[in-house]
């Protein structure tokens, strides 16, 4: 049987580009995403194309509404073995502008979110005896950002919870593991400046920006049966940016 992946923020950006990636692998997908219009449009558009994929709202930070996103994923496709933990925020500001809001927003999204998916989807993998979770970390999470307190420190946290994961479910035959980006081009970063662009680039050992089908080849290869020895890692997809 085809393999059934949930994406989650799967409608645009590096989501989007995991899964165009996925289905072409031969994956089933289940796009998640708080966006009802990118997200239908993404579905339509690969309907289109005879690619089976199915949108389903969900704000990842609502556990009763990922709770139920799941039994319908697991209804509509008859299984789940496969969850990219791909959804996040960002509200920038340096801790002495920081407002309360901007924490819980983030902290609920990124880091919250991350266990509310994994809670609600574990106990469909586990009953295959075989799955993969595979969470958006950050270089930010590694090595920190000026402004970014409330994203750093949820991207350090699925760091932590993915080494925890890979202890507490390795043997039943699941993996968990964390990817890392760098700058990548995504339409946030198009609209910055071209002079903050350029800095982004100079930054960098490859001297350019990553792109969002690098990031979702990464996710292909740590969701394939190729990967199942890796376990408990972070990969940095960065261009060299943090050595």
């Amino acid at each position: 049987m085809k393999k059934v992946a949930i994406i989650t923020g799967g409608a645009g950006g590096i989501g989007r580009a995991t899964v165009l990636r996925f289905l072409r692998d031969g994956v089933q997908v289940a796009i998640w995403d708080v966006q009802t219009e990118r997200g239908r449009a993404l579905e339509a558009e690969c309907r289109e194309q005879g690619l089976p994929a199915r949108f389903f709202q969900v704000n990842t930070a609502d556990y009763a509404a990922v709770q139920e996103a799941a039994r319908q994923t697991a209804e509509a496709f008859g299984q789940i073995d496969v969850l990219i933990n791909n959804a996040g925020i960002t509200r920038d500001a340096t801790l002495k502008k920081m407002t309360p809001e901007q924490w819980d927003q983030v902290i609920g999204v990124n880091l919250t979110g991350v266990f509310n998916c994994t809670k609600a989807v574990y106990p469909y993998l586990e009953a295959r005896g075989w799955g993969r979770i595979i969470t958006a970390a950050s270089v930010v999470g590694l090595y920190g950002n000026f402004g970014q307190t409330n994203y750093a420190a949820t991207k350090a946290g699925v760091i932590g919870m993915t080494k925890v994961w890979a202890r507490e479910f390795g043997r039943k035959g699941i993996t968990a593991n964390a990817v890392a980006p760098g700058f990548i081009r995504t339409e946030m970063v198009d609209a910055l400046p071209d002079n903050v662009v350029q800095m982004m680039q100079e930054k960098a050992p490859a001297g350019r920006l990553g792109t969002v089908d690098e990031v979702a080849a990464v996710y292909a290869f740590l969701a394939s049966e190729e990967a199942g020895f890796i376990n408990g890692a972070t990969i940095s997809v960065d261009g060299g940016l943090t050595l």
